[in-house]
Parts: C-alpha cells; sequence; structure tokens
C-alpha cells in the first residue's frame, strides 16, 4: 500500500507539531508552501484513504467557492485562498472604515502514479472544502483472492 507522506514547513515546534509531525509522517508530504499571509490560522485538513481515493477535508468556514483556487502542478498540489471585504460606515462627520484580509496555501505531494490527476474532483459545501483524489486502477486496494493449490 502506498502512503502519502506529510511534511510541516513551519520552523516553529509546538507540543501539536511534534505529534502532527509523528503520527502523520505517511499520510501526506506537506510541501514548504503551507502559509498564512495574515495573522489569521491555516485551516485544518482531514485526510481520509479509501481502496478508491483519497479524501481531503478543508476546514474553511466563511468562504465561497469562488475564493478557492486549486493547481496540480506535476505531483504537487496547490489549495490556496484570498478573501478581502471591507465595510464602510459614514454618519456626520465620522468616517469608519473596517478590512478583512483573510488568505492561506496548504500545498501537498501527490504520491507518483498513484493517483488518477485527470480526475480529481472539489466541492465546497457547509463551510467545508472536500477534494476527490482518485486512485489509478492499479493502484487501487484488490480483494483478497483464494489461489487454488495443485
Amino acid at each position: 500500500m502506498n502512503n502519502l507522506i506529510r511534511r510541516n514547513g513551519n520552523s516553529n515546534l509546538g507540543f501539536s507539531n511534534i505529534f502532527d509531525d509523528f503520527f502523520g509522517r505517511e499520510l501526506f508530504n506537506w510541501g514548504h508552501n503551507n502559509y498564512s499571509s495574515t495573522s489569521t490560522t491555516v485551516p485544518s485538513v482531514n485526510i481520509k484513504e479509501n481502496g478508491d481515493a483519497y479524501e481531503v477535508q478543508v476546514a474553511a468556514p466563511g468562504m465561497d467557492k469562488n475564493d478557492f483556487q486549486i493547481q496540480l502542478d506535476g505531483n504537487l498540489l496547490t489549495i490556496s485562498s484570498m478573501k478581502q471585504d471591507s465595510s464602510e460606515t459614514k454618519e456626520d462627520n465620522f468616517t469608519r472604515r473596517e478590512f478583512s484580509y483573510q488568505s492561506f496555501q496548504r500545498s501537498f505531494e501527490l504520491p507518483k502514479d498513484v493517483v488518477d490527476q485527470d480526475n480529481i474532483n472539489a466541492k465546497y459545501e457547509n463551510g467545508l472544502l472536500m477534494l476527490t483524489i482518485p486512485k489509478k486502477e492499479d493502484a487501487k486496494q484488490k480483494p483478497p483472492r483464494m489461489i487454488e493449490i495443485s
């Protein structure tokens, strides 16, 4: 069985990162491009492997599907988002402007010769971006079979 390998590009090793690195090494290879350009946090990601595909869930509430960009460059899958909101209130001589800017980027190295890159699907629903990354036919988990003894 082929596994995805995870690499975290952050140099700050906190308690949770130690466990993330220990338990997650064989799940996904996190590229060196995992960042948030603002003080916001990078969204959490769940990765699940079944016999036919990998399922990736990115927790990103408050976004719209048009806020995301998903790019595949060779074996590097990059999920990014950029959202900017602003509001302006004018009363008498007082003006107040409030800006909100959110962005992040997560990169994952897909295993070579395992995934069907042409059939990756994504949908955004209820604050969750979900990607289905199907496996190539020869990489799918096959059911056990009986071998006859001659």
